[in-house]
């Protein structure tokens, strides 16, 4: 069971780290990659073509601007994609945001707020759990440690 978080930029690393963190803390391997939709679109459509056989489960994929990323990995996987708009630039991730939810029906990628790479990550934890108990268990731990309690 393998995630996958992948960035446009190596910039992008310290706002995706939270992400990374999160998944490892609940046991999850991660294979952090920076792929660009514009600059690397072969190697992107490569990675997410033959992600499922690879062992991967999932993506989350961070990116500003005109954040093509997370759709161009749902363009050709069937596996969950989770978009993190990344602020930056004139309007500071408003755009990435909206570049992100406005996928075509068909080709779905699920969107957090921007910079919310830990929200990223527990969605993708929350859709692993519905069929492995012991990270129900552990999700269940982690909600009530955020409650304080």
């Amino acid at each position: 069971m393998k995630v996958g978080v992948l960035m446009g930029s190596a910039s992008d690393a310290a706002r995706m780290a939270p992400a990374v963190e999160t998944l490892q803390g609940f046991g999850i391997e991660v294979d952090e990659r920076v792929l660009s939709a514009h600059r690397t679109p072969d190697a992107v459509a490569e990675l997410a073509r033959g992600a499922r056989e690879a062992g991967y489960v999932a993506f989350i994929c961070g990116a500003g601007l005109a954040a093509a990323l997370p759709g161009a990995v749902a363009a050709h996987t069937t596996l969950p994609v989770v978009g993190v708009p990344l602020s930056g630039g004139a309007l500071n991730g408003v755009d990435a945001l909206y570049a992100i939810v406005q996928m075509p029906k068909g080709v779905p990628v699920a969107t957090v707020a921007i910079d919310g790479a830990v929200n990223a990550a527990l969605l993708v934890v929350q859709m692993l759990a519905v069929a492995d108990e012991r990270l129900a268990a552990a999700l269940a731990d982690d909600r009530r440690a955020r409650a304080g309690g």
